[in-house]
């Protein structure tokens, strides 16, 4: 479980430091700045695929993606009482990301590469990357630390060096020689490889999900949800049966999901509706029927991960589907650390009346995403490595 979370200098997020909990909700007005938050959630996940570069670049290297406005926002601009200005720059670019769990913490810091004969302009160079035991780093604390192309570990009160020529557009999760000299980084690679992210199935007319498909085993549905029936009869194999059951009752009474396959192995869905003489296959189901299946799929994963990411996943849904929605979500929950991101009320309100649910709303001030009302005491302890 992660407890707080760190971005710095991400778009719209100047720094913010989050406290976690079992399941987050996070909620606020349009152009708050929540798809920021889930953009940059997952830019640090892909630290651990080897794809955090290549995803800089994408969305047109760190000058297009780094914080915007003045370095610092004085009390004085907040009043109102000066413009909004820029000045001289007192610290050089950095873009940061980290996150604090019950276990290891991790961080790491992006910059703008130094001048030379490369094309790759849009590269932005790994600056700083630390791994550290306890709720927040102190050096005391560290584990592994990367600086620049150095690489060194802890070994006893002594440190270690154990890559001096790392490239800078390589994570130290790209570069795991010997798993044994380094198990903290093996620990935590596998631990960022196994969050979740669903956002926006499809479910146009040409939707893979409403299609046969070739089926195998899938504990895990993909994020495009392209092996939804497969994931379905995994659930009735070797998942909980009786809670797909359950789910699919509490959001169409009286309904039922089964799974018809072929001989040539491909799999297709059948949704036996009260009042209905004949099944509806895929292809017959309206957007928001199938999105909410994808959802069900998605969330009795007879796998769970230690971190689930839903970003907006009331998208389509009529709004009495919502409560069924919710309660799915709380059901994940017990199994999963959650993330939601959502304006959707009434599957927030559903969601607030359980103990565990945990609500971040934002806002902006002067185009910067902040938490209210946040202050000394609520913000969990945090220190960049650099």
């Amino acid at each position: 479980m992660l407890y707080a979370l760190a971005i710095k200098n991400y778009r719209s997020i100047l720094e913010l430091i989050i406290p976690l909990q079992q399941l987050n909700v996070i909620t606020g007005e349009n152009g708050t700045g929540k798809s920021n938050l889930y953009k940059a959630l997952r830019l640090l996940a892909e630290t651990a695929q080897g794809g955090v570069i290549n995803s800089l670049a994408n969305e047109g290297g760190l000058n297009s993606t780094f914080w915007a406005g003045p370095e610092n926002i004085s009390r004085r601009m907040k009043r109102g009482e000066v413009a909004v200005e820029g000045g001289p720059r007192q610290q050089v670019k950095r873009l940061k990301m980290g996150f604090a769990g019950e276990d290891f913490g991790y961080s790491i810091s992006l910059g703008l590469p130094k001048p030379s004969n490369s094309v790759f302009t849009l590269d932005p160079e790994i600056k700083r990357e630390s791994i550290w035991v306890g709720d927040f780093y102190r050096p005391a604390s560290a584990l592994v630390d990367r600086n620049a192309a150095v690489v060194k570990i802890r070994d006893g009160r002594q440190w270690q060096v154990v890559e001096q020529y790392l490239p800078t557009f390589s994570s130290l999760f790209d570069q795991i020689a010997e798993p044994s000299k380094m198990p903290e980084v093996v620990l935590m690679r596998e631990k960022i490889r196994g969050w979740r992210f669903y956002d926006h199935f499809r479910t146009d007319k040409d939707a893979p999900a409403r299609q046969p498909q070739l089926g195998t085993r899938t504990p895990v549905l993909h994020h495009d949800g392209h092996d939804l029936a497969a994931a379905i009869q995994t659930i009735v194999e070797i998942g909980d049966h009786q809670a797909l059951a359950e789910a699919i009752s509490d959001a169409f009474p009286g309904a039922n999901l089964t799974i018809q396959y072929e001989d040539d192995g491909r799999f297709s869905i059948r949704f036996y509706q009260n009042g209905l003489l004949r099944p509806l296959s895929g292809a017959e189901l309206s957007d928001g029927t199938l999105r909410y299946i994808l959802w069900v799929a998605a969330l009795l994963t007879p796998r769970p991960p230690s971190l689930m990411v839903l970003n907006e996943p009331e998208t389509s849904l009529h709004p009495d589907l919502l409560p069924a929605l919710a309660r799915l979500i709380l059901r994940a929950a017990r199994n999963s650390q959650v993330w939601v991101i959502s304006h959707a009320n009434r599957l927030i309100q559903t969601l607030q009346q359980s103990e565990i649910c945990h609500t971040i709303v934002l806002t902006k001030e002067l185009g910067q995403t902040i938490i209210p009302q946040q202050d000394i005491l609520s913000k969990p302890a945090w220190h960049w490595p650099d």
